[in-house]
């Protein structure tokens, strides 16, 4: 069967639809359904073609639009060879310096492979490390803020145990799971849940014998000379804003429990300065870089610079000259 155009409508035809037509003459009628789908189905695509297609006004545009969005390119390339460079200048510099690598681990592990290695650390400080208690039973009037900058002093903490050679074994005593500071501690530490250490709502006073407990007060007549394996030490969790004098010295007078200071006067001097400020009131993640320091390195000097800024108005009687 021949399939024939008339009139007007084979002089207006599209070169597509003569195109069609050859293929149609050539079909015999158990192919002149698909062959007819298959013609309208292109006639569909055409219209819908000319109906996207952008006018002229949304195609173009102004000079400045173009100039602008070269320059945004070639900042965004600008960025990307920069961090590529950057990326390749920190992988040439740990071949050739491998001991510069300050958590003594090769670069080359896995992230999850470092992560195991460090809960094998803490877990063998538990029972072999020095013991770090954090007294929290002083939390119950302190403002909100206090208790943020608390939790923040917390993760800090924890992270610079996480990150020692020779890691301390940290317990949170007094520290209740409904509390307002536990409460804020999930808020502000990421996986807080999760972390290594030992959380009682007992007091230090009742979680540890009380000749094996040393509280570190700064207003303690006793400068610490030591780290012994054998004993807790004890920092008060309190913030600047809640610190009342002694607060911490007389608590530890009334259980009997043994007191010290860091050696701040033994190896630091005061700076003068225009407010004729100083203070050995530090925070407990200071007091802790201190102590984790000269855990690792023996030297107290070396440890208080690292915990004691300049701010406090102190400095080594060797930086006086």
């Amino acid at each position: 069967m021949d399939w024939r155009w008339e009139g007007s409508a084979q002089k207006t035809e599209s070169p597509m639809l003569q195109e069609r037509q050859v293929i149609l003459e050539d079909t015999d009628e158990d192919g002149i359904s698909e062959s007819l789908q298959l013609l309208q189905i292109d006639v569909d695509c055409e219209h819908r073609e000319k109906e996207t297609q952008p006018t002229g006004s949304a195609v173009w545009c102004s000079k400045n639009v173009q100039r602008k969005q070269r320059h945004w390119e070639k900042i965004v390339a600008a960025k990307k060879s920069k961090r590529k460079q950057e990326k390749e200048r920190r992988k040439a510099n740990r071949v050739e310096n491998p001991g510069n690598n300050e958590s003594g681990l090769c670069p080359q592990h896995s992230k999850r492979y470092l992560r195991s290695l460090t809960k094998e650390k803490l877990l063998e400080a538990k029972h072999s490390g020095p013991r770090l208690c954090i007294d929290l039973s002083m939390t119950h009037h302190m403002s909100k803020k206090e208790l943020s900058r608390l939790a923040g002093q917390i993760r800090r903490l924890y992270g610079s145990n996480k990150k020692a050679n020779r890691p301390f074994w940290v317990c949170l005593t007094g520290f209740e799971a409904d509390s307002p500071l536990y409460e804020e501690c999930l808020r502000m530490n990421d996986g807080f849940s999760s972390y290594l250490l030992d959380m009682t709502e007992d007091d230090c006073f009742s979680s540890f014998p009380l000749e094996a407990l040393v509280y570190l007060t700064p207003d303690s007549e006793h400068a610490l000379e030591d780290i012994d394996l054998n004993k807790v030490y004890v920092l008060g969790g309190l913030v600047d804003e809640s610190i009342q004098k002694k607060v911490t010295f007389q608590k530890a007078r009334e259980h009997s429990v043994k007191t010290a200071r860091l050696p701040i006067q033994e190896y630091m001097v005061r700076r003068q300065n225009g407010k004729n400020y100083h203070s050995e009131i530090l925070t407990i993640n200071q007091v802790f870089d201190i102590l984790s320091t000269y855990f690792e390195t023996q030297n107290w000097p070396e440890a208080l610079k690292k915990g004691v800024s300049s701010r406090k108005g102190y400095v080594l009687q060797d930086s006086v000259e």
